[in-house]
């Protein structure tokens, strides 16, 4: 590692109701990888957001290259070579790959026309460093999926031939060779003195890529260590302040009649194909797979959002159809999206109103709408979830990824479907945060609900499924039960890169 670049001192941010920083000390050195850990709503973010200008500090100085700089807006941070990013995508749907990467950038002929070659070129050369050749630059950005889009955002991000990087939970939504290429372009920037800001919740990562981390706890600094300097489960004491040495919470529980299957089922694109699956009532069944494996896509067949070309879905016996997402509400199906913030929440409405939204009728039959009652119940939800806001009044754009997923579950809870499909229930939030939907989880199968739970975390499917369901190339492969010799990461872990009766050699 090379000299301190970027030096932030007694940074302290407020937001109406709470501080969201405290006299908060972080540094940067060229060639290092820093990570920002902490629960959601510790601060990482926002401390992230104070270095790239989007926010301004109250009180602190940050100092770049030796020289103190206050940067109005991230425009000016990105001039000077600071380039986020962010979970959350800034990508425009409607326009190609390439015109996104280079979008108010744009390469131009010697007549003022759009070079839309040249501007291929350079975008598919981006995308050849991070291994995703396969990722056609010409398509709309709409028609990626959400592991596609996040490849395209970092490639975006390295045409500024930055600086200092700031990464945003970027492995959320990526497969394992998908991470791996990221990881090799972040070594990469390492060799050429990049210094990297990288804030994640997943730990199995850190020691691949980190230097040194900085725990964040209620706005307020902690320590900051070297990565061999403390254990995980010390790291997560820090983080959380308490001792969390139990993650997976799972009770044992009997299942009753089967609640929802399905027969044959496949969809229009293909990603689909010849679905058999079952769950019964106070049951977890797990699906597991790779991106790309078709997980998803069965989701939202189920939920109705994309159209079944042939097959039979079943609820409670009963041979059904579900056309819409409003349909399949009806039959008592509810999901919690992987995209809570395109499926899952209306980013712009209040707490309270994203609470009640899909059980209104249900609440006010009569269509006499009670803002008291409205308000009582997204409270009461507020406490069971504890979801970290000053006022259910509050947008749900201003809460942490982590809260935002709680009001996913609150919106749930609040309409208490039979059938509730998790998908990637846990992307991009803390610990801490895991552990309680873990244990409403749990909670909602000894109820008698029927859970499906789609994630990308191996060890987060086997720790909560009963049975597991893996699929390869849009097939189900095969089925392992809890207790099984077969019910283990290994054996998981190769059928889903292999299909069925794939097997890893032990001595590779």
């Amino acid at each position: 590692m090379g000299r301190t670049i970027l030096t932030a001192k007694h940074i302290t941010k407020l937001f109406p109701g709470m501080k969201a920083l405290d006299d908060v000390d972080f540094d940067l050195r060229e060639g290092e990888v820093h990570i920002l850990v902490g629960e959601n709503g510790a601060g990482k973010s926002t401390l992230a957001k104070v270095i790239l200008g989007a926010y301004k500090a109250e009180e602190g100085e940050i100092t770049f290259d030796g020289k103190a700089v206050k940067f109005n807006g991230t425009k000016e941070a990105l001039e000077r070579g600071i380039v986020a990013v962010y979970q959350e995508f800034t990508l425009v749907p409607h326009i190609s790959v390439a015109q996104n990467i280079f979008l108010n950038r744009e390469y131009r002929t010697k007549m003022g026309l759009l070079d839309h070659k040249e501007m291929e070129k350079e975008a598919q050369e981006l995308m050849k460093s991070l291994n995703c050749e396969y990722i056609d630059v010409k398509c709309h950005v709409k028609d990626l999926s959400v592991a596609e889009q996040q490849m395209v955002e970092i490639a975006k991000a390295l045409s500024f031939k930055p600086r200092i990087m700031v990464f945003d939970e970027p492995t959320a939504t990526l497969s394992e060779r998908e991470v791996d290429s990221l990881f090799d372009q972040i070594h990469r920037l390492k060799k050429e003195g990049i210094g990297i800001i990288y804030v994640s919740h997943r730990m199995q990562e850190f020691p691949l890529i980190g230097d040194r981390i900085t725990i964040l706890r209620d706005g307020v600094k902690i320590k900051t260590v070297g990565i061999d300097e403390c254990s995980n489960a010390e790291l997560v004491n820090m983080m959380v302040g308490r001792d969390v040495s139990r993650v997976y919470v799972r009770t044992p529980n009997e299942h009753s009649e089967t609640a929802l299957s399905t027969e044959g089922l496949c969809d229009y694109k293909g990603k689909v194909k010849d679905v058999s699956i079952c769950v019964r009532r106070g049951e977890i069944v797990g699906i597991a797979g790779l991106v790309g494996a078709g997980r998803t896509e069965t989701a939202e067949l189920l939920y109705g959002i994309e159209s079944i070309k042939s097959g039979k879905v079943f609820v409670k016996g009963k041979n059904v159809l579900p056309r819409t997402p409003r349909n399949a509400t009806k039959l008592g199906i509810g999901l919690v999206s992987e995209d809570r913030k395109r499926q899952g929440l209306a980013l712009d409405e209040s707490i309270a109103l994203n609470i009640v939204a899909v059980s209104l009728k249900k609440m006010f039959p009569r269509f006499f709408l009670s803002n008291k009652r409205i308000k009582e119940t997204a409270l009461d939800y507020k406490k069971q979830l504890r979801i970290a806001t000053t006022s259910v009044n509050k947008a749900c754009k201003y809460l942490s990824g982590g809260n935002q997923q709680k009001v996913v579950l609150a919106k749930w809870l609040s309409f208490n479907p039979d059938i509730l499909i998790f998908d990637e229930p846990t992307r991009g939030i803390d610990v801490a945060a895991k552990m309680e939907i873990y244990g409403l989880m749990d909670r909602l199968a000894a109820e008698g609900k029927a859970i499906i739970m789609i994630s990308s975390e191996l060890p987060e499917v086997i720790g909560m499924s009963d049975r597991i369901y893996i699929m390869h190339e849009g097939r189900i492969v095969d089925e392992i039960e809890r207790g099984t010799g077969d019910f283990n990461s290994e054996t998981i872990g190769a059928r889903m890169m292999l299909g069925a009766g794939g097997t890893v050699d032990a001595d590779e």
